[in-house]
């Protein structure tokens, strides 16, 4: 071998081994990819088998009114939900509405948010905290219930999952784009769901404390220019808000301190057990002489949101509902993925792992039955429609203040063939006309039925004699008189009965 040719073979090595790290590096970098597509299977699996239900048929409604409709919808009720109805408007058009991919955008939002999850606990507490933490988040059951629902909770947790990693970026380096970017992530946020904007209070803590200790004077111009700023859109929509929320939230009620602890808390992530093995996982970095601070302010960003909402439900208006508290996970996770991580010998981590997997598999696996979401097979009850159908046939579905919420009008126009067309006999206006979720019933019964040969009645529960108890008096009675002969079928939470004269 020649002298030129000797010295080219160390050049070649070091060549081949620049291209090998800076792969290795480029790999690097794509660790939140891991947990996003774990987030993406589990999310995704079994998102075919649960009927649709009663929020959910809310949302199915919306997207399918048309633009008109639906802001004339949101004029009266609904506005904080308006930004997700309107993107599954031109999803549903674009991609029709299949349950799979009904419920695919939260899937891929969860997953999404999964990878800010890995992100931001690399950023505090390194890389194998980070991949932990992440991982820790797609095995969380409640996350796969919300991902595998057509609600807006899932871009919820994306935006803020989005906003804690972009606050931290913009600390370590105050520029106008990095903030920029965090004040786009908190306008997402409150579009999605007002309620998630107090965690703009934990991110306020966090930058004072980081302003004190560092003493730099951009952060903390920095944030409340972005902050401010990404607030003004969502003002308006503040305000229309708050003129519905007597209607949207009257059913909740003011929680007491032992609901957060019997109930609350499990409910937040979907298991007991798993919610036990996050919490004790997440007081671990407290105890760290070194990387405190960062727990300290992560631990803000889970905690506190829930004191400041349970804090405000005291008031005439209750908001503590635990889907509503969903975009505290993501923190939860980040503190317990650190937790984790610091245990020793180095195979406890991936063995705590499988352990939460384990914990939480007979809830992962409820949530996906046909009837995790409600109680009433409304897609059996289609189906006995369907069979005895004739043209002409009307349809009465229990509504009024006893089971407007059940939705069951939008449950047949869901699983009703396009070839069943059915009379809403009892209806006056529909929702549509009146820009409502709900119709305009009938101030005359026997005048709105009119020469309907068949009426198609359902009913919840599981009174097959007396079908008609739950209905209003004028409804029961126009009923009872004009349609004689009747025919039960019960299934699973309803019972459909054919009134025939």
């Amino acid at each position: 071998m020649t002298a030129s040719a000797t010295a080219a073979v160390p050049i070649a090595r070091r060549a081949s081994d620049q291209t090998s790290d800076a792969r290795t590096a480029s790999i690097g970098r794509l660790r939140w990819l891991w947990p996003a597509l774990l987030m993406l299977a589990i999310g995704g699996y079994g998102s075919w088998r649960p009927v649709l239900w009663r929020d959910e048929l809310v949302s199915w409604n919306a997207a399918h009114r048309t633009g008109g409709e639906l802001f004339d919808l949101l004029r009266h009720v609904d506005a904080v939900t308006g930004l997700y109805y309107l993107m599954m408007h031109y999803w549903v058009a674009l991609f029709g509405d299949s349950l799979v991919v009904l419920r695919l955008p939260t899937v891929l939002a969860m997953s999404g948010a999964a990878a800010f999850v890995t992100l931001t606990g690399e950023r505090l507490f390194g890389r194998r905290a980070g991949l932990a933490a992440g991982c820790l988040f797609a095995l969380v059951p409640s996350i796969s219930r919300y991902a595998q629902e057509m609600r807006g909770y899932a871009f919820v947790v994306l935006a803020v999952a989005a906003a804690t990693w972009l606050l931290l970026r913009a600390l370590e380096q105050s520029r106008p784009l990095r903030w920029a970017a965090y004040g786009c992530a908190v306008t997402a946020a409150g579009f999605f769901h007002m309620i998630s904007l107090v965690f703009l209070a934990a991110h306020g803590i966090v930058v004072l404390g980081r302003w004190w200790q560092q003493r730099r004077h951009p952060l903390l111009v920095g944030f409340a220019l972005s902050a401010g700023v990404a607030l003004l859109p969502v003002v308006p929509l503040a305000l229309l808000g708050h003129r519905q929320v007597g209607r949207q939230l009257n059913w909740l009620t003011a929680p007491t301190l032992q609901y957060v602890f019997d109930t609350f808390w499990h409910m937040l992530f979907g298991s007991a057990a798993v919610s036990l093995v996050v919490l004790v996982l997440a007081v671990l970095p407290l105890a760290w002489p070194a990387g405190r601070r960062f727990a300290v302010e992560i631990g803000l960003m889970a905690a506190l949101p829930i004191v400041l909402v349970w804090l405000m439900s005291q008031g005439p208006t209750a908001y503590f509902l635990d889907r509503y508290l969903l975009f505290t996970v993501p923190a939860w996770c980040v503190l317990a993925g650190a937790g984790l991580t610091a245990l020793r010998p180095r195979w406890l981590p991936p063995l705590g792992l499988v352990l939460v997997l384990l914990l939480g598999a007979y809830d992962q696996r409820a949530i996906r039955r046909e009837f995790a979401h409600d109680g009433l097979d409304t897609k059996a009850a289609a189906a006995v429609i369907a069979k005895g159908y004739r043209p002409g046939d009307g349809i009465v579905a229990l509504r009024g203040s006893q089971a407007a919420y059940l939705n069951l009008d939008s449950a047949m126009s869901y699983y009703l063939p396009h070839s069943v067309q059915l009379k809403d006999v009892l209806v006056e206006r529909s929702a549509q006309a009146i820009g409502d979720i709900y119709p305009q019933l009938c101030a005359d019964p026997v005048a709105c039925i009119g020469d309907t040969r068949r009426v198609w009645v359902l009913t919840p529960g599981s009174s097959v004699d007396k079908p008609l108890d739950q209905y209003e008096k004028p409804q029961a009675t126009a009923l009872d008189r004009l349609f004689p002969k009747r025919t039960s079928t019960q299934v699973r939470g309803l019972v459909v009965t054919l009134f025939e004269r």
